[in-house]
């Protein structure tokens, strides 16, 4: 097939998922659905709850393995769009639709690239993984099927990257913290107010600056985005509550933020939701960085979060489409995306060494 037909396919399976609703954990329907289509070109594939994943035929345990994977879960619609999220609708050559830039297009084209790369000779195993739950990154995505992988030593994210190269990620962390008060009426001037004992510690998360600057993710950033205290004017209030979005580079893990800031910030309490998604980074030197640069690409850091936060091995974004369309009204890609994305992707692993 040539790699016209190969983008035919891709485009005709990219608008029956679209036609599929697919916000995280609710992915079921879209997962029969690209299994059916797995069916129909001859991939025998492994399935755990709404994860799908196909080896190669050729498989050999003394080779290296590189890995393909993108998700098939979407945010919910924003109220703005102006046509039905869940109806494809392509004009000339835009393909509008919930979850056709993220991350539908790195879906099929990855898929595509894997069925092209299963004719040609390698000195590495391929493997293809569909991931649910990522836009929330969830327990019944990434996290369930790792475990059932075989070892995997470098891996490409069809995150939508405009093709250029993703080579590091800020990992998030969200804590929540509480300063204790007690309460009074504000007329007698009683009680201890928690807004007030809370505020050393605000003041000083807004100026607090990370030494450590990443040369692709620039600085550790604290931002509090929450903060909620009182019941009415006249009583002081006992309780106060607020949210920290803890965005790291890779000099800082997760656990040692939060220990740090336990230790700095003496009047409140500190509770972390999750230390488990941690930034990550692939070497500037790593064969298929090397080659991505090659080929003219430019490497960048990623603000944004995906499933490599849960890859312990090394791994880049590189996918169609643009991340200034994720999670936006009328979303959509380009079909020439797609196409080129495929050609982008077999010219990378073509005679890849890892």
């Amino acid at each position: 097939m040539e790699t016209k037909n190969y983008t035919n396919d891709a485009i005709e399976l990219l608008k029956a998922l679209i036609a599929i609703p697919s916000v995280s954990r609710s992915e079921d329907k879209a997962a029969d659905k690209l299994a059916e289509y797995l069916d129909k070109w001859g991939l025998p594939y492994g399935r755990k709850g709404n994860n799908l994943w196909v080896g190669c035929q050729d498989w050999d345990n003394n080779r290296p393995t590189l890995m393909l994977n993108a998700h098939i879960d979407t945010v919910k619609p924003v109220n703005s769009w102006t046509r039905d999220a869940f109806t494809p609708t392509q004009e000339g050559d835009l393909l509008y639709g919930l979850g056709s830039n993220d991350c539908g297009g790195g879906l099929v084209a990855t898929l595509q690239t894997y069925r092209i790369m299963l004719q040609k000779p390698r000195n590495y195993n391929i493997l293809w993984l569909a991931t649910a739950e990522e836009e929330i990154s969830g327990e019944n995505g990434f996290t369930r099927v790792a475990n059932l992988l075989p070892k995997i030593d470098v891996a490409i994210v069809g995150e939508p990257t405009g093709m250029q190269p993703a080579i590091a990620e800020k990992g998030l962390m969200v804590i929540d913290g509480y300063a204790h008060g007690k309460s009074g009426h504000a007329a007698r001037n009683e009680g201890v107010n928690a807004i007030y004992e809370a505020l050393d510690d605000l003041v000083w998360l807004r100026d607090y600056k990370f030494r450590k600057v990443s040369p692709f993710l620039g600085a550790t950033k604290l931002s509090v985005t929450v903060v909620e205290s009182g019941t009415q004017h006249n009583v002081i209030p006992d309780t106060l509550h607020f949210i920290i979005d803890v965005r790291t580079n890779e000099f800082y893990q997760n656990e040692y933020v939060f220990e740090f800031l336990r230790k700095k910030m003496t009047k409140c309490e500190l509770r972390a939701r999750s230390f488990r998604l941690h930034s990550s980074s692939i070497p500037v030197d790593h064969p298929l960085v090397k080659r991505c640069i090659e080929r003219g690409m430019q490497p960048f850091g990623s603000p944004t979060l995906s499933d490599q936060a849960l890859m312990p091995f090394p791994s880049l974004k590189l996918g169609p489409g643009e991340s200034s369309r994720s999670h936006s009204a009328d979303e959509f890609i380009k079909i020439s995306e797609i196409e080129q994305a495929i050609n982008t992707y077999v010219s990378l692993l073509e005679g890849l060494s890892i």
